[in-house]
């Protein structure tokens, strides 16, 4: 399976194979991600597409093949990969006992960043007035938008987001929608999964990678 367009190469899988429990995920599995490309990773439960995303973003080693940034391994330019890189996994990844405004002020810093304004990238994702909220004391979405207000403020060209609209209204999703398409249009590009359809982007702008596993 090779995917590609005539765009600056960001990403390259090449030959993919991913096992799990006697299971074959994905085999010889190539394709190219551009600089402005939008790119779902589709396919039944089970069938890999956090595996992918995972590996795609360093966080997991394939059975054979290998990813490359920029045309170069990303085990040999770790550094500026990472920096080049916002990963957010399945899980908010927040924190119960910090307030929302405390665990975006965190992520923020740990990437690097130190001049931000945390009340209104909060209010971006319509937070506003929950700056103070205990995490805790937040709802299932609440706790996506404060993960995904990091979105607001990133540099990184590279946004790879498994199932980021969970949790997240109908207008949220739109919201969303409409930052991935300016993210991919200012050079960047983001992968994602997810379980919804998607009203903005059209298969116009959208590209997919369908994954359905195989038994060894």
């Amino acid at each position: 399976m090779t995917i590609s367009n005539q765009s600056r190469v960001l990403l390259s899988a090449n030959e993919l194979t991913c096992i799990r429990e006697e299971r074959i995920l994905f085999d010889g599995l190539s394709f190219n991600i551009n600089a402005g490309d939008i790119v779902q990773i589709e396919g039944p439960n089970g069938a890999g597409k956090t595996s992918l995303l995972r590996i795609i973003a360093g966080l997991s080693r394939p059975y054979a093949g290998e990813v490359e940034y920029l045309g170069e391994d990303i085990t040999r330019c770790r550094d500026e990969f990472n920096h080049d890189l916002l990963y957010l996994g399945h899980l908010a990844g927040v924190k119960s006992e910090l307030t929302a405004e405390e665990n975006l002020n965190f992520n923020l810093r740990i990437s690097g960043y130190d001049d931000f304004d945390t009340t209104e990238l909060l209010a971006k994702v319509n937070l506003a007035g929950f700056e103070e909220a205990l995490a805790g004391h937040l709802s299932a979405g609440q706790h996506r938008r404060t993960a995904l207000a990091r979105l607001q403020h990133s540099n990184c060209k590279i946004w790879i987001l498994d199932e980021p609209f969970t949790a997240i209204d109908k207008k949220g999703v739109e919201e969303l929608e409409q930052l991935f398409i300016q993210h991919a249009e200012s050079g960047g590009c983001v992968i994602l999964t997810t379980h919804q359809d998607m009203s903005i982007i059209s298969d116009d702008i959208l590209r997919k990678i369908t994954l359905d596993y195989r038994f060894v």
